[in-house]
């Protein structure tokens, strides 16, 4: 990377346009950056630092003022940087976010960040020749190009101001940290984190086995009654239950065999005896049933003689029936001879041939009058389609004004669907700004949503790191205390470990006359090193909650920072405003097709209409005409029409008339006729009936209804007797039966004593099928269960192995168990590369202090049982003896932080490429340092500017202003600072 040209404009303290050329600068590979203070010295590399990725080195990036305070509203804050990656020229060109003043009303408003980037010359391979300007996308490019991160590119070329002496200082755990970020090492953070996740899975997984085992004891010894073992096989104890189990179910069975074989014989016994019991008592039932029936003789024979008499009457009976309705149709037809001749208006005993004189003669006159009957009907249609006629005029009229009007008002119409037009499409055109601000605002509304979740997770967060203090801290009191105790009972701890004879491992002694004495409460060695532990899990527990609080603190401060000086409200106002107007212009833009062709469809109504309206009032012309003659013909129809009718409503209504009497007339006639058949049927069904009871042998038709039987008393006696001839024939038959041959119904039986018997012993052997039951089933369910707890237990043993094995792998990839070190994986790789560094920072440590200094990199454990690995001292010359380094003076310290800061630069080069070292920056106060030193020191940069490299220098001393040919001077004054390129 080799920088060409900086472009800065309100940015910083410098208020307007200010530039720097580096290509002239760096000339001669080395170059000053003097001024006062605060003039702007840095803010030139915060400059450099933004251009390439958005953000500042150090604390400075936090505040996130970077637009001068001074500068004037109109002027926008930008900077651009030219320069040179990998062979290709490119522009980078960013502007902060910051709040300007509104450019109407009073407030101020948000200005957004924006980045571009443009390729100087040839475009690289695969990359459009159009300028990037998105943010995350130039971010990206940029990052490609360089290879490193920011935290690399801070660390490597840009050494900031108060940096240097950090690393040199820094204990474990900060020194972990930024080498972690510097060579991200997080994969081998992760192998670390698989192990112990794996062992976790693995833990469980046994701990489900041995449950599992647990669970299969303790069933088969609920199943047994045997007391049950640990969770390790012990194949005795199963074999013994099983064997038990066989040996109960086999004596089960040979009871159950013995018990059946006795309740099958008494089982035979009351079968015999159960049937001997049957037949006496079918025996007594024939006898009684016999004996009932002759003693109810007389009623039987009353039933017999009741049956004979009501079947002898039923020839009566029917035909007393036909008497009955031939008397019946006699009435109904002297009822519709008096009905007709009311309707008729005459009387019901008139001549017949009167009647049916009178019936054809209406019948002629309705006759006559049918052939007017035509004429009516089209004396109807005429007046209607006359009524027709007068309506389609009116409507016709009323259509020709509408037409008119339509016509007269067709120019305004056109002239507003035009401009319906023109919203449309402008509304077409609007549509997509309104978009845009619209995805822009739900973006900031979703921020804004988020940051009381995030608030309440970094008060959560807090929370918990000041609770993960506390626990650290009292697990530290702890172990101070028990080492406190164990130190003060050393001598007791000592003195148990004497024996006579043998020399003391303190002073040699064979003689103990006054071994020290224990005290009260002693603390072992395990004491102290469980609380050790105990300790080291405590600060773990701390580290990692501090770590997530700033996180979240982080969290929140770049959602606040996204969201600027918006509200929820507002932006959920304006939100919803945007939508609504989104909707409306959606609408309006989609009606666009429609407006057009209805404006199409009016320039073009015009002509259409004067055609209508011709052809209306040619039509109207037409049926006015019609109508006229029309209502001549009905006025000379009327008067034929009106003689036929009479004094009735119409032709059909007096035709109507003269017919309906006409058929009254000759249904009286009928109903007369049919009165008098009905008569002569009634005389001969009343002779019938009277020759049917003589028949039948009854002396007159009174006495033959009486002897009548309804079907239901006929169907009860005929029953009644048939039940009493079933009964006798089944006693006499069962009497007659060979199987009652010969028993006596006097006989006793005892039953009840063989019944009682069987019930005893098939109870017996239902209790010993139940226990052979039992026994089966628990011989079944202990041989599966065997079988299952064999495979738990042949399954449980390599599992509690692997277990093992990965739990003390675990332990040795994060510094626990065997590992001696105490060093997890990834301390142990980040150890190789602070290794490296020291090396590397050695190299020009040794040439700026004369040889004097080296750095000396320790792996060894560090205090109270911290992790080592990371442990980095000076090695002095002059006294041969390892120091820390926070014991070197100013001037010393100084120089060891900057060759380490060079040195871990050197590595981390090398590690991203090692080509990118072209133009390199020290922000660093070089006042510490005598004449002598500064010489060394001003050879080393000489070094590092070899090969066509660039090092620009921030600092006050004046010699060192002397000494470098070309320095960029800034001058500061109330309004703003400014640059100046000055030469010696």
């Amino acid at each position: 990377m080799r920088l060409h040209s900086l472009e800065v404009t309100a940015f910083g303290p410098y208020n307007d346009h200010q530039v720097v050329d580096f290509d002239q600068l760096g000339a001669d590979g080395l170059f000053l950056l003097h001024g006062d203070t605060g003039a702007g010295k840095t803010t030139l590399l915060d400059a450099i630092a933004f251009a390439l990725y958005g953000s500042v080195p150090g604390a400075r990036n936090d505040a996130k003022r970077l637009r001068c305070d001074t500068a004037a509203d109109e002027v926008n804050t930008s900077v651009v940087l030219e320069l040179t990656i990998q062979g290709q020229r490119l522009r980078l060109e960013r502007s902060p976010e910051y709040q300007r003043p509104k450019k109407r009303g009073d407030g101020y408003t948000t200005q957004q960040a924006k980045a571009s980037l443009t390729w100087v010359g040839t475009t690289p391979d695969g990359q459009s020749p159009e300028p990037l300007t998105r943010i995350d996308e130039v971010g990206r490019t940029v990052q490609r190009l360089l290879g490193m991160s920011v935290d690399q590119f801070f660390q490597v070329v840009m050494l900031p101001q108060g940096e240097f002496a950090k690393f040199l200082r820094a204990d474990t755990g900060e020194r972990e940290k930024l080498l972690e970020r510097l060579f991200g090492t997080e994969r081998f953070g992760e192998v670390e984190r698989w192990f112990v996740d794996r062992r976790r899975e693995r833990g469980r997984a046994v701990e489900e086995q041995s449950q599992r085992v647990r669970e299969l004891n303790a069933r088969v010894s609920q199943v047994s009654g045997v007391e049950q073992v640990s969770e390790v096989g012990e194949a005795n104890w199963l074999e013994d239950i099983e064997k038990q189990a066989l040996r109960d179910l086999e004596n089960s069975r040979a009871e159950l065999t013995r018990l059946r074989r006795e309740r099958d014989a008494a089982e035979a016994v009351r079968t015999e005896r159960r049937e001997l019991a049957d037949k006496v008592r079918r025996v007594r039932e024939a006898n009684a049933t016999l004996a009932d029936i002759d003693a109810k003789r007389a009623e039987h024979e009353a039933w017999r003689a009741e049956r004979e008499a009501a079947t002898r009457a039923i020839p009566v009976v029917s035909a007393r029936r036909t008497a009955d309705r031939a008397e019946q149709e006699r009435d109904r037809a002297q009822a519709e001879v008096v009905t007709w001749a009311s309707r008729c208006g005459v009387e019901p005993e008139a001549p017949l041939e009167d009647l049916r004189a009178r019936a054809n003669s209406e019948r002629e006159r309705a006759g006559a009058l049918g052939q007017l009957i035509p004429e009516a009907q089209q004396q109807e249609s005429d007046r209607r389609k006359l009524a027709e006629l007068a309506e389609r005029i009116t409507a016709d009229e009323k259509r020709e004004t509408e037409l008119v009007a339509q016509r007269d008002g067709l120019p305004d119409r056109i002239t507003a669907a035009r401009a319906r037009v023109e919203e449309a499409k402008h509304a077409g055109l609007r549509l997509e700004t309104v978009r845009t601000r619209g995805t822009e605002v739900a973006a900031l509304l979703t921020t804004a949503r988020e940051i009381p979740a995030a608030q309440r997770e970094l008060d959560a967060a807090r929370t918990r790191a000041q609770q993960a203090v506390d626990a650290h801290q009292q697990a530290r009191d702890v172990l101070q205390d028990l080492r406190s105790r164990r130190l003060a009972g050393m001598a007791a701890e000592l003195a148990a470990r004497l024996a006579d004879g043998e020399p003391c491992p303190v002073c040699g002694s064979a003689e103990h006359p006054a071994p020290g004495e224990p005290v009260d409460d002693q603390v072992r060695a395990e004491d102290e090193e469980a609380a050790q532990t105990a300790e080291q899990r405590a600060q773990a527990e701390r580290e990692r909650a501090t770590s997530a609080a700033q996180q979240a603190e982080q969290q929140l401060a770049t959602l606040r920072e996204r969201l600027g000086e918006h509200t929820e409200s507002a932006l959920a106002e304006e939100l919803e405003e945007l939508r609504a107007e989104r909707k409306r212009l959606d609408d309006t833009a989609a009606a666009l097709a429609e407006r057009e062709a209805e404006l199409a469809k009016l320039e073009a109504a015009t002509d259409e209409l004067g055609e209508q309206i011709s052809a209306l009032r040619t039509g109207i012309a037409a049926a006015r005409s019609e109508n006229t003659a029309l209502t001549a013909s009905i006025e000379e129809r009327e008067a034929r029409l009106r003689d036929g009718r009479g004094d009735f409503d119409s032709i059909a209504d007096r035709r109507a008339h003269l017919l309906d009497v006409a058929d009254r007339l000759e249904r009286l006639v009928a109903a007369r006729t049919a009165r008098d058949d009905a008569q002569q049927r009634l005389t001969e069904a009343r002779a019938a009936l009277a020759e049917a009871a003589t028949a039948a042998g009854f002396a007159d038709t009174d006495a033959a209804l009486a002897a009548e039987r309804d079907e239901r008393r006929l169907a009860e006696l005929e029953e009644s007797l048939a039940e009493v001839d079933r009964r006798a024939a089944g006693a006499r038959e069962a009497l007659a039966g060979a199987d009652l041959f010969g028993v006596d119904p006097d006989t006793e039986v005892g039953l009840e004593q063989a019944t009682e018997a069987a019930a005893t012993a098939t109870a017996a052997a239902e209790s010993a099928a139940a226990a052979a039951h039992a026994a089966e089933r628990r011989h079944t369910e202990l041989s599966d269960l065997g079988e299952r707890l064999r495979e738990a237990w042949a399954e449980l043993g390599p599992a509690m192995a692997e277990h093992a094995e990965l739990e003390a792998l675990a332990d040795v990839v994060n510094g626990r168990g065997q590992n001696a070190r105490k060093m997890s994986l990834r301390a142990y790789v980040l150890a190789a590369r602070l290794e490296e560094i020291a090396i590397a920072a050695t190299r020009r440590l040794q040439r700026m202090s004369d040889g004097r200094y080296s750095f000396v990199h320790s792996d060894a454990a560090g205090a109270r049982g911290t992790r080592g690995g990371l442990g980095l001292d000076v090695l002095d010359d002059y006294s041969g003896k390892v120091r820390p380094a926070k014991t070197l003076s100013g001037g010393e310290s100084f120089l060891a932080s900057l060759s380490l800061a060079l040195g871990l630069a050197d590595v981390v080069a090398a590690e991203t490429g090692g080509a990118l070292l072209d133009t390199l920056f020290i922000d660093e106060g070089f006042g510490t340092l005598d004449a002598d030193t500064l010489d060394l020191v001003m050879d080393t940069l000489d070094e590092l500017r070899a090969g066509g490299r660039v090092v620009g220098l921030v600092s006050h001393v004046e010699e060192m202003r002397q000494r470098i040919a070309v320095r960029l001077r800034v001058r500061k004054s109330r309004h703003g600072s400014t640059l100046e390129l000055a030469t010696s």
